[in-house]
């Protein structure tokens, strides 16, 4: 198995949850090390994803990257990843992230701080103990009396989805693995890396301990041009419609070009993730305002390129990476490849 690698299953939009059951099982044949499962507020609820996943596969380890641990209670989700750990035998990892604060205002939500994340996280691994939780006030919440069964003792590993610095050393004082976000730089991998193994230093652990994922978008040659665009194009100007000023910020792009993106009139027109309701003939013109430069951050190519491009991941310093952006069937050839360039290589 290739513990190093792992994909997103239903990655992106998706009309069809059920497609995740064919999608997990091609990946546990290529021998990946993780599949992981996103979660949208449609027919890509986590949950029922993760057990879905977890039923129709033996050996692949099933991760939620991310889900958010303010939309359900704590003892709902301390309940939820002890019933996945059992389900699948122990190949369950429930990972967090920050979630949208523009969504989450508008579900009267309010957004989600690093200490929230990290007061949840050891609610989380007291209740896994078997232990009882008395009149705990703190960033998560205050609950007079939380405990799932006094006989638990479930080591349940804890992920992160990590983007700005606080987040990142969050992860690597208080998690297992943190998953970076899609279309980093070179640079901005090996500077996220050092921030997480750094933290985890400072607070006593074993930097090596804290598996760091590359999220890498990688869409070759093999799939068809409109896929290919909507991967690519279509995803990153989704991101750059949500938090496009983060991810500039964070790779040292140019302000300027984001700001031409917002105010060009068909990126404007577009009510929606572009990834899932622009049209080919939108995606195409948005690539034109997209330089080549931050488009190139993905493995791009022949698969043989596209798998190069995957271990130089962790050439820069990732622990392992995520195949972002195509399914399972169509990494295959990408997995072929890696597998021979790992040979070449010994």
């Amino acid at each position: 198995m290739n513990r190093e690698l792992g994909c997103y299953l239903l990655a992106g939009a998706s009309d069809d949850p059920r497609e995740i059951i064919d999608e997990v099982r091609v990946a546990e044949e290529l021998d990946l090390g993780t599949a992981f499962i996103s979660e949208r507020f449609d027919v890509k609820e986590a949950v029922t994803l993760s057990g879905a996943a977890g039923a129709a596969s033996e050996r692949i380890r099933i991760a939620t990257a991310a889900t958010n641990h303010n939309t359900r209670h704590p003892m709902v989700t301390a309940a939820y990843a002890t019933t996945m750990h059992r389900l699948t035998r122990g190949r369950f990892m429930l990972g967090l992230g920050r979630g949208g604060a523009k969504a989450f205002a508008s579900w009267n939500l309010p957004a989600v701080r690093t200490a929230q994340l990290e007061d949840f996280a050891g609610l989380m691994r007291r209740l896994w103990r078997g232990e009882t939780v008395r009149d705990h006030d703190g960033p998560a919440g205050r609950f007079a009396r939380l405990r799932l069964d006094a006989r638990f003792d479930e080591a349940i590993p804890l992920g992160l989805v990590a983007f700005g610095p606080q987040t990142l050393a969050l992860g690597g004082r208080a998690f297992d693995e943190v998953v970076l976000h899609t279309y980093f730089t070179d640079e901005t991998l090996a500077r996220s890396v050092g921030i997480v193994k750094e933290a985890a230093e400072r607070a006593g652990r074993d930097p090596e301990s804290v598996r760091v994922w590359s999220c890498y978008a990688t869409i070759g040659d093999h799939i068809p041009e409109s896929r290919r665009l909507r991967g690519t194009v279509g995803r990153l100007a989704t991101y750059l419609q949500i938090y496009g000023d983060l991810l500039v910020s964070t790779n040292r792009w140019d302000p300027d070009v984001l700001g031409r993106f917002r105010a060009d009139p068909v990126v404007a027109g577009i009510r929606g993730a572009i990834d899932s309701v622009a049209t080919d003939e939108q995606i195409d013109h948005i690539s034109g305002l997209l330089p080549a430069e931050w488009l190139g951050v993905a493995a791009r190519g022949s698969a043989r390129q596209c798998a190069a491009g995957v271990r130089a991941q962790l050439s820069v310093g990732a622990d392992a990476v995520i195949m972002h952006g195509a399914t399972p069937t169509e990494l295959a050839p990408v997995v072929a490849a890696y597998r021979e360039l790992a040979v070449g290589e010994r």
